[in-house]
């Protein structure tokens, strides 16, 4: 199966405005486009990945690259989900079934049948084993960065920003600086992010996760040109794996240090200029 074709050709639930529409149109084809498969929209991974969406939004506008994404859950997660990201609604599909993720062989996580279990129980069950990295091969490595730090990826939480909405007192980036400096991914900083989406979830846990039976489901990464053609993929292969470099996400499209381009990579003062002319 063509992945490009299936995604013109299969209806989803737009959340902006509840209408049946594909993922991709011919018409909006004008540049390359990113469609992203998230699993539940109460996961670590999609909400992670938004959150590199938004992060770095501008280099996507500036870049031409359209975004598409859906996850698992039905509109009113899909709402819940562009309000705490601030994703744009206009470009998120839902998915209550994980039917999309089944026909594109996506990866399923774990799905022992436990005979004693209900489906949404069970589900729980291989979720915890998967967290333990059964299945989900990486997955105790990047929980671990998430605490010790990554001086190949850039700082998260920028000194002026306060992170408040955890169990834990509000923080300023300032704080971080004492954990190791500036500039990279400092200890613990990646776990405060993670703590301030697990809280988010568990909160709003029916709004997020209205079937929790797809609960190990992963997804997927697909950027096509405008033609139609598959010019990158990545399959998720466990919890927390949802890149290729899980560093930095988006390397793919916008490398070490530049944005990507249709020839290729710019350096950040073209790249400025060039979001600037867009914006």
């Amino acid at each position: 199966m063509k992945v490009y074709n299936y995604l013109r050709e299969t209806l989803r639930e737009r959340v902006s405005d509840g209408a049946y529409v594909p993922l991709l149109s011919s018409d909006e084809m004008a540049g390359r486009t990113l469609v992203l498969i998230w699993p539940q929209l109460g996961d670590f991974d999609s909400l992670e990945y938004a959150w590199w969406l938004r992060h770095d939004w501008e280099k996507f506008q500036a870049a031409g690259i359209a975004v598409r994404a859906i996850g698992i859950g039905d509109r009113a997660a899909g709402q819940k989900f562009a309000e705490f990201t601030q994703l744009t609604a206009d470009c998120l599909w839902v998915d209550p079934t994980a039917s999309l993720h089944c026909d594109l062989n996506l990866y399923s996580g774990l799905t022992i049948d436990w005979p004693v279990l209900r489906p949404s129980q069970a589900a729980w069950v291989n979720l915890m084993l998967m967290c333990t990295g059964i299945a989900s091969p990486g997955t105790l490595r990047e929980v671990l960065r998430g605490y010790t730090g990554d001086r190949t990826a850039p700082q998260l939480i920028a000194d002026d920003e306060t992170v408040d909405d955890t169990p834990l007192p509000p923080m300023k980036g300032t704080f971080f600086r004492w954990a190791g400096g500036r500039g990279f991914q400092r200890p613990f900083e990646l776990a405060t992010l993670r703590l301030r989406n697990m809280t988010e979830v568990l909160s709003h846990w029916s709004t997020y996760v209205p079937d929790a039976r797809y609960m190990t489901q992963r997804g997927g990464t697909f950027l096509f040109d405008p033609a139609g053609d598959l010019l990158y993929e990545y399959r998720d292969r466990g919890i927390l794996g949802f890149a290729e470099n899980m560093s930095y996400p988006l390397n793919f499209l916008f490398g070490e240090e530049g944005i990507a381009t249709q020839d290729g990579v710019v350096s950040c003062e073209a790249a400025s200029d060039l979001a600037n002319s867009v914006l």
